[in-house]
């Protein structure tokens, strides 16, 4: 078993959530004390899994540009949405964690999505400004799982790195659950990305250049 300090859970509050389409849903928010990287991640609970099924989880990393703006130039907030409605349905848990722009922060994500607009892709940039291209650890993610009672789940998620991290940390990942496809005219070169270089379960032939005009 991993050796990582424990999490326990510091409050909890009912939170309704209402998107713009109109959909809404009660969550209950949970925060935490001893997460090891010191952020304030958050874990949204939503509907009630049925006795003896597996929950459904997403770790989902924070985006303001496209959770808050709406930016077409990635698939963040149609996936945000989409977690919310699913996971409801079918009860479980979203993790809602502070790795903006693969870990980077913000006004690095900004400097890289420059860089892209010269000709980089999304992992091109990150390297050309001397980052990682993926800078997220999940193991405070693996605390807010334990500290929920969770530690198997199936994991509502394209990318590989997700589900490897968590059985590395201990927590079973039953099945890994893709999420649906947001293409945007400026988001197909990211979406491709993806695919290429750190094989996201996304379907690669769909992913052609759309008219951004």
């Amino acid at each position: 078993m991993p050796d990582f300090p424990a999490a326990t859970p510091r409050s909890r509050v009912r939170v309704p959530l209402r998107f713009q389409d109109g959909y809404s849903v009660d969550s209950e928010m949970v925060t935490f004390h001893g997460l090891t990287d010191g952020q304030e991640h958050v874990a949204v609970v939503l509907g009630q899994p049925a006795p003896g099924t597996t929950p459904l989880v997403r770790l989902h990393s924070e985006c303001l540009t496209g959770d808050v703006f709406g930016s077409a130039r990635c698939d963040c907030g149609p996936q945000l949405r989409e977690a919310v409605e699913r996971i409801a349905d079918r009860g479980g848990v979203l993790l809602y964690l502070r790795q903006e722009g693969r870990g980077i922060g913000l006004y690095n994500k900004l400097d890289a999505y420059a860089l892209q607009d010269q000709g980089l892709d999304t992992y091109e940039a990150n390297a050309a400004l001397g980052l990682p291209e993926d800078a997220r650890d999940y193991t405070a993610a693996a605390q807010m799982l334990r500290s929920l009672g969770i530690d198997e789940l199936d994991l509502l998620s394209n990318n590989p790195d997700k589900a490897d991290q968590l059985r590395s940390l201990g927590i079973a990942v039953r099945d890994r659950v893709p999420t649906g496809v947001f293409k945007t005219a400026h988001n197909v070169r990211y979406l491709r990305a993806k695919v290429l270089q750190t094989h996201h379960t996304l379907p690669l032939g769909q992913l052609t250049e759309l008219n951004a005009g």
